[in-house]
């Protein structure tokens, strides 16, 4: 085959050429859907889940943070065998879509289990409630969500280009879904209490990620005519091996990690810091809905720069804006304007973060299989879960433990000098610390140089094998 392969081609075989266009709208927005309901999980867990445990079913801080780091042990097992039955999966509805539409009811479920802790109980009961309903939520059904979901771009499209445009839209849905919970969950818990919170929460994740599995379809190697996978499937032992050889996969990891490990320690502090230094517990709202516009603004401009400069270097430009939100942050000391001008370039340097890391995903799969010939979308997936829920169970883990070092009193009106001290280093120089790591990960993830060779080799691939 000579010459360049151009974008929409027609190739041989009865899935090439729509594997490499572009996905229609519709289905790029139902897709951004299951990220909205996601996510709920996510807001809820990094932002609200420890006040709920410490201050409404006051159990010890550290015994909390404790157990947001252990469960994490284990989530990276789930993650790993998640990863596999996603690549062996083959069914009508292909690979991913059907642990989407079991992903749906079990979320709503969890979510409402998780904000029950029986409050009558002892302490010991309490605790092994909280882990039983957290492993739950956390390590089976987001681990099934989420690596669905992620593996699902991948085999959306080829086409690179239009990757970015279908992960601005989940990035959106994912920004709108902080925005509106991170802003009017108070308000929630206030008027209709921790029950009615968690069965509004719970039904909105569920439905949201039903709507994903519903309106998007599986077409790269899908069989047009049978609508099967038509490729050949490795099996884990094989399989873990190749992805284990791929340096992009642990790269994107600690990306996913430090991300979240930095967000969820801001989000997770941000509440203690209004309720215990600005004593304005309503503020949370305004933090959490003026500092999340600023993201969507990163995600609409995403498609527009990331074309010219690439994935990496827009992710560096966040790395430089949260060294700098957080520094000022560091500084506020409770002062309103400082918080929310911090919050808000922090905010602007999140977005890029979180925007490229589903597009990478991808790309690292198209390296994979253009360097060893094994296509592994559920287990590159994988390091996107892991990365992600280590960061939240961390980031959470690391408020908890910078407050007991501090010696939080859980319900206290009023808390010791240390305590203060603590939740002001956890709320603006920790996170100053987490990113100054990130942006070292960020400048090791150089994939994109290698994307227009790729993208020829599996064009030329495909064509030849009539796929």
């Amino acid at each position: 085959m000579n010459g360049e392969i151009k974008e929409n081609a027609p190739l041989l075989g009865t899935c090439s050429s729509s594997a490499f266009a572009k996905t229609p709208v519709p289905v790029k927005i139902w897709y951004g859907c299951g990220m909205f309901g996601g996510n709920v999980m996510n807001t809820l867990l990094a932002t609200f889940l420890l006040s709920y445990y410490t201050d409404t079913a006051l159990m010890g801080v550290a015994a909390v943070g404790t157990m947001f780091f252990l469960t994490r042990i284990l989530d990276g097992v789930t993650d790993i065998i998640m990863g596999g039955i996603v690549d062996r999966t083959n069914t009508r509805f292909g690979k991913c879509r059907p642990w989407l539409f079991a992903a749906a009811p079990l979320m709503a479920v969890g979510i409402i289990a998780i904000l029950h802790v029986p409050m009558g109980a002892s302490d010991t009961w309490k605790l092994a409630y909280a882990y039983i309903t957290y492993i739950f939520l956390n390590c089976i059904v987001f681990t099934m969500f989420g690596i669905s979901n992620s593996a699902l771009l991948a085999r959306l499209t080829l086409n690179v280009n239009d990757r970015t445009t279908i992960v601005t839209i989940q990035g959106l849905f994912n920004n709108l879904s902080a925005i509106v919970f991170g802003s009017i969950t108070v308000f929630i818990v206030q008027t209709v209490g921790w029950t009615g919170t968690s069965i509004i929460m719970g039904l909105i994740a569920g439905i949201f990620i039903l709507i994903e599995a519903l309106g998007t379809k599986e077409v790269v190697g899908i069989d047009a005519e049978t609508g099967r996978l038509n490729v050949k499937e490795a099996s884990m032992k094989k399989a873990v091996p190749i992805v284990l050889k791929n340096k992009y996969f642990y790269i994107l990891v600690l990306i996913g990690v430090f991300t979240l490990l930095m967000n969820a320690n801001a989000i997770g502090s941000s509440i203690f810091y209004v309720n215990n230094v600005i004593k304005d517990p309503a503020f949370m709202g305004v933090l959490m809905s003026i500092g999340g516009l600023p993201g969507l603004v990163m995600l609409i401009i995403l498609p527009l720069v990331a074309p010219k400069i690439g994935k990496r270097y827009f992710m560096m430009i966040g790395c430089a804006l949260l060294l700098v939100g957080f520094f000022i942050c560091g500084i506020a000391n409770g002062n309103k304007a400082l918080v929310l001008i911090g919050t808000i370039i922090r905010s602007l340097g999140t977005g890029p973060l979180f925007a490229c890391q589903n597009a990478f995903i991808a790309d690292i799969t198209d390296y994979g299989e253009w360097k060893y010939g094994i296509r592994t979308e559920g287990l590159i997936s994988s390091s996107q879960s892991i990365g992600s829920k280590i960061g939240i169970g961390l980031g959470s883990g690391a408020t908890g433990w910078a407050l007991a070092v501090g010696g939080y009193i859980g319900g206290a009106a009023v808390q010791p000098a240390s305590a203060m001290g603590a939740i002001n280093f956890a709320f603006g120089w920790l996170g100053l610390i987490f990113s100054v790591c990130l942006l070292v990960f960020v400048l090791l993830m150089n994939v994109e140089k290698y994307l227009p060779e790729i993208k020829t080799a599996l064009q030329t691939k495909y064509a030849a094998e009539g796929k």
